[in-house]
């Protein structure tokens, strides 16, 4: 298939993207001897007991996998090299890639630490779903040096079934239109959400093949498998209406916006203006969902599609337009080369809801302050929503 043709005119673009080998990918990304030669991340190195938890594409093509005990692992391929697992160190990675993602489409599912859907149904602007793709993950390994796979499709189960298709560094299409051409042959256990038990429960009733799950009676398939059954029949025959969710995420929160110019540009005034927007879409996403941050992040993209993220905590909660875009400007200028800018992100990290915000502010100030910050702010809002944006303006701009 090329990949160029795709760019449907209607309906969704999901994107699944899967960081390749992800724990082993930081353990290289942070220490750059490590590059093309074995690695294995294991329980107890000193050891060589425990099972393997990782393992690079240089080890996993001589028939090293997840779960394997480190010591038939270390037979296979004798000069591994085997680190311990550094979870602190996954999730930091794994933050700083889903933040770059939101910049991209705020309509991001994080599934686990190193994968994530994306709903890119409406950023064409920033190009065709290929384009974007590619994007992605040139910047993903240009930023942080992990590689993905990333899987297009109309929805979250072929999203996923694609991105399994070409690791690493892989981008697959798949159309409800290929499904039988692509799906339909491989064995029923291969399908996103049947494991070893279903599989063989699926067995029994002589479905071997994702093809012959796709054909069975639907009322036959709940039989075995009850609701989920119809479930996974309509998935392996290309329906699968889950959106992709945001509230879904648990461990990671974060609210971020960004535009791509229709051409590189280097005025100040411009992007100035953009950033305004930025910021008031940021701040009103955060206001609906009642949240607050410290730690705003910006993107900058420069017109040879170079890409680089800066970010900065700062000592207060903030949530309103002002504030997230005196920082976010204030990090523009501070990183930026000069050079013509195509895209502009920023992102407020590691939300958490207003009820759980704590205050620099002592103990003695803190319900004067908040007394008199919360009902102003909330007054100004009402005003705009009544009267439109302009109804309020600061001093220096009457």
């Amino acid at each position: 298939m090329k990949l160029c043709i795709y760019n449907p005119n209607k309906g969704r673009v999901i994107f699944h993207i899967d960081a390749n080998a992800f724990f082993a990918s930081v353990e290289m990304a942070e220490d750059p001897s490590l590059q093309n030669k074995p690695v294995i991340v294991a329980g107890n190195p000193a050891e060589r007991k425990g099972i393997v938890v990782a393992a690079n594409y240089l080890c996993k093509k001589r028939g090293v996998y997840t779960t394997m005990p480190l010591w038939k692992a270390l037979k296979i391929v004798p000069e591994a090299i085997v680190k311990k697992p550094n979870h602190k160190l996954y999730k930091a990675y794994s933050v700083k890639i889903f933040d770059f993602l939101t910049a991209i489409s705020p309509i991001i599912e994080v599934a686990s630490i190193d994968e994530a859907y994306v709903d890119v149904t409406h950023c064409q602007y920033l190009g065709s779903p290929i384009h974007i793709a590619q994007s992605i993950q040139r910047d993903i390994l240009h930023l942080f040096n992990i590689p993905v796979s990333i899987g297009i499709a109309p929805n979250k189960f072929l999203a996923k079934m694609a991105s399994d298709m070409q690791k690493p560094l892989g981008i697959t299409v798949l159309r409800k239109r290929d499904i039988e051409r692509v799906l339909w042959d491989k064995p029923v256990q291969d399908t996103y959400g049947i494991g070893k038990k279903t599989a063989e429960k699926l067995h029994e009733h002589g479905i071997a093949t994702i093809g012959d799950l796709a054909k069975a009676d639907v009322k036959w398939v709940e039989s075995i498998l009850g609701f989920r059954g119809i479930h996974l029949h309509g998935c392996v025959n290309g329906t699968d209406g889950r959106p992709v969710n945001p509230d879904a995420n648990t461990s990671y929160k974060s609210i971020g916006n960004s535009t791509t110019f229709p051409e590189n540009i280097t005025a100040p005034s411009t992007i100035s203006d953009k950033m305004k927007l930025l910021s008031s879409m940021v701040s009103e996403r955060m206001k609906q969902k009642k949240v607050v941050s410290r730690t705003i992040q910006i993107m900058i993209r420069y017109g040879n599609f170079k890409t680089i993220t800066r970010s900065q905590t700062i000592e207060k909660d903030i949530w309103n337009e002002e504030d997230i875009l005196y920082h976010a400007e204030k990090l523009f200028y501070k990183h930026w080369n000069g050079d013509p800018v195509r895209l502009i992100g920023i992102t407020a990290q590691n939300v958490i809801k207003k009820n759980e915000m704590t205050t620099q502010l002592d103990i003695f100030s803190f319900a004067e302050e908040a007394g008199k910050v919360e009902p102003l702010m909330t007054a100004v809002d009402e005003l705009k929503r009544k009267f439109g944006e302009s109804i309020i303006k600061k001093g220096s701009e009457l």
